[in-house]
């Protein structure tokens, strides 16, 4: 098979769009016509054009909108004559279903979130929609399969999502830290995230006073970018604790290279790419119990509640003042690095989904 699939992305920017980009470039390099079809921020954000796809402008916001009824209308417009239609996220993935399109691969990406508001609130009809209506329906943790199954999914099934390829550092361990201004000795607690509520930022703030009560005194840096920026900026300066705010990064094996222990504070999460990330570069790594960080990390980094900065930060200390501990840890991450699927697994296995659908 290689036909004509259309990949629709909601509001995105960070692993799903991630995920979306490297789906495109291995299917278009497998000889697919690919479009990809989302807002206009995503195609800015990820460059479809110059891998190779053709781009769609489509309004698909985060929440229910006044909106929707035009960019369903828009939908049956211009995935008109796919030969399959893949989705990614509930909000896609139902306005795709209310389109009519087929047939419709739709992925989840995430769990809700556990939040109030309507988006929240509107999440459980949109999983009705789109386990009722999708020919497949792909989740990227077993919670997620679980969670569609009992939603009414005729054919649900586990998404492989690739391991991002960060390469190997370009200025190493030492060199990173000198440009830091880390000392060696120094513990240098890394995370590299969206500034935004879903990564629960705030909560590794609050944890840093509590980390940093100790000799050498750790270093926190922060790497990325986004909405809450300035607001978690100013709360780190009344901290104390020495936390830096890194901004944008593109260096991010080096910056793993660099760290000690990569910390991941997120409020729900899917399958974390950046947890993979951390898993090659061989970290120690601590995260919050939420989404599917249990289902794929279990028995590989530490997992602490989240919204709790006294147990992350004790779950932090652990890892600092037992060496044993912290050797232990790092080894479970390579072991499980090796087996983490690459971007040609990934594209495989869509393949034969979509070839599944189609063969129906």
């Amino acid at each position: 098979m290689n036909g004509r699939i259309a990949l629709v992305l909601g509001t995105s920017t960070g692993g799903a769009g991630r995920h979306v980009l490297s789906l495109g470039e291995g299917l278009v390099r497998r000889g697919y016509r690919v479009a990809v079809v989302g807002p206009a921020s995503a195609e800015r954000e990820f460059g479809f054009t110059d891998a190779g796809m053709r781009y769609a402008p489509v309004r698909i916001g985060a929440a229910p909108s006044a909106a929707d009824p035009a960019t369903v209308l828009r939908l049956r417009s211009v995935l008109r004559g796919a030969d399959v239609v893949h989705a990614h996220g509930m909000r896609a993935g139902a306005l795709c279903a209310l389109a009519g399109v087929r047939p419709l691969v739709v992925t989840a990406h995430n769990a809700p979130p556990p939040v109030g508001g309507p988006r929240a609130a509107a999440y459980p009809v949109l999983e009705r929609i789109v386990a009722l209506r999708a020919d497949v329906v792909l989740g990227v943790s077993g919670d997620l399969v679980r969670r569609l199954e009992r939603a009414g999914a005729r054919d649900a099934r586990h998404a492989v999502v690739a391991a991002p390829d960060t390469g190997p550092p370009v200025k190493g361990r030492e060199a990173t830290r000198s440009d830091l201004a880390v000392l060696p000795e120094r513990p240098l607690l890394l995370t590299i995230a969206r500034l935004a509520e879903q990564k629960g930022l705030d909560m590794l703030l609050a944890a840093a006073p509590r980390i940093a009560d100790r000799r050498p005194e750790p270093v926190v840096a922060i790497a990325g970018d986004g909405p809450l920026w300035g607001t978690l900026h100013d709360t780190a300066a009344e901290l104390g604790a020495d936390v830096r705010m890194l901004g944008h990064r593109a260096d991010v094996a080096d910056l793993l290279a660099a760290a000690d222990v990569f910390c991941l504070t997120s409020q729900w999460e899917g399958p974390s790419l950046v947890i993979m990330e951390a898993l090659r570069a061989g970290l120690p790594v601590v995260a919050t119990r939420v989404g599917g960080i249990p289902d794929l990390y279990a028995g590989t980094v530490l997992m602490v509640p989240p919204g709790d900065p006294a147990a992350f930060a004790a779950a932090v200390g652990r890892v600092l003042d037992d060496p044993g501990l912290a050797a232990d840890l790092r080894e479970r991450s390579r072991a499980a690095a090796r087996s983490l699927p690459g971007e040609e697994d990934a594209v495989a296995a869509a393949c034969d989904v979509y070839k599944s659908v189609l063969g129906r």
